[in-house]
């Protein structure tokens, strides 16, 4: 029996998942990188890659969470290295309105005091009096998982193109995951500036992504193993891939310092900055195109990429099975 071909274009977090996802349900995949280097220009290298459905509904709408709980099972299922430690969120006294608010808007988690932090982070002992814990939260590291995800797909019999400029043309099915790189096909797209910050010391450890609110600079802390630990959280309405500022790397640093001064010792080995494809509501969608063949951009990642792609894969592979266009991420161009 012949496969059916599909072509995939971009290996992003999203296009990645698109290609194993469909490698795996027996299509004949065709994988299209613009770069030669594998996710040179793939904002998703940039993520914190915390797979948090509940800690992001704080700032999300519902069906980012619904969906996310989803995608949170996949990556479990599926990702031998998913970390499954959870994710703990703390406040200074100073600010505990915050966390208040933060608990208020989020579910399944468990306000925790500071002899529970202590036992989940030792290395924040006396430091917090309060805080919520998620248990059921899981990250990973993004340029490890990306690298696992295109070595699956090779392993499945997936032609993969690296530094191939798709110039569309026709094909049977082809799916566009270029995220920035299709600005100009789809109008609503527009980019948001995300930075962060690698850093390494040997002077602190901690087991799970901490969430510190703060009134300056909110942040995420996430451990990478070998005492490396990325440190990020801004969002900011700039089409703008350039080095971060002066400004930006003091606030995150200086809010990592707050969590713990051990922090202030680090080595800095990287700081960068990605535009991350959003639409006005930040909200990933498939939008489905027919002419000279059947093409679905899967687009709109924002800061969402990591946790929604394995879903997004699912519900395509379903639409390419029988059809059906399932909940409210299919959308006209």
């Amino acid at each position: 029996m012949t496969k059916r071909e599909v072509t995939i274009v971009g290996a992003g977090i999203f296009g990645l998942w698109q290609a194993y996802t469909l490698a795996r349900a027996g299509y004949a995949v065709r994988l299209l990188e613009e770069s030669r280097e594998p996710f040179a220009r793939a904002s998703s290298q940039w993520a914190g890659a915390m797979i948090a459905p509940e800690c992001e509904a704080e700032g999300a709408p519902a069906i980012v969470r619904d969906l996310g709980r989803e995608g949170l099972r996949i990556w479990r299922e599926q990702y031998p290295h998913a970390i499954n430690n959870g994710t703990l969120v703390v406040a200074h006294g100073r600010d505990a309105g915050d966390l208040t608010r933060f608990a208020n808007m989020t579910e399944r988690h468990l306000a925790v005091g500071a002899a529970h932090i202590e036992e989940l982070e030792p290395a924040l002992a006396g430091r917090f009096e309060r805080g919520l814990y998620f248990e059921s939260e899981s990250h990973v590291d993004a340029r490890k998982a990306l690298g696992w995800l295109l070595e699956q797909v090779r392993e499945s019999g997936a032609e993969i193109h690296l530094g191939t400029k798709w110039r569309g043309g026709s094909h049977d099915i082809a799916i566009d995951c270029r995220g920035m790189g299709a600005q100009s096909d789809l109008k609503s797209l527009r980019g948001v500036r995300g930075e962060r910050v690698l850093i390494q010391t040997g002077d602190i450890s901690l087991a799970r992504p901490v969430r510190l609110l703060h009134p300056r600079q909110p942040i995420y802390v996430v451990p990478q193993g070998d005492g490396r630990f990325v440190i990020g959280a801004s969002v900011i309405e700039r089409e703008d891939d350039g080095p971060m500022t002066l400004k930006s790397a003091l606030d995150l640093l200086g809010s990592a310092y707050a969590l713990h001064p051990a922090f202030g010792e680090a080595s800095v080995l990287e700081t960068s900055a990605g535009v991350r494809p959003s639409f006005p509501d930040n909200v990933p969608r498939i939008l489905v195109e027919q002419a000279g063949g059947t093409v679905l951009r899967v687009n709109g990642a924002y800061r969402h990429g990591f946790l929604l792609a394995p879903v997004l894969a699912r519900i395509v592979e379903q639409y390419l099975s029988d059809g059906r266009r399932e909940g409210a991420l299919f959308s006209s161009p």
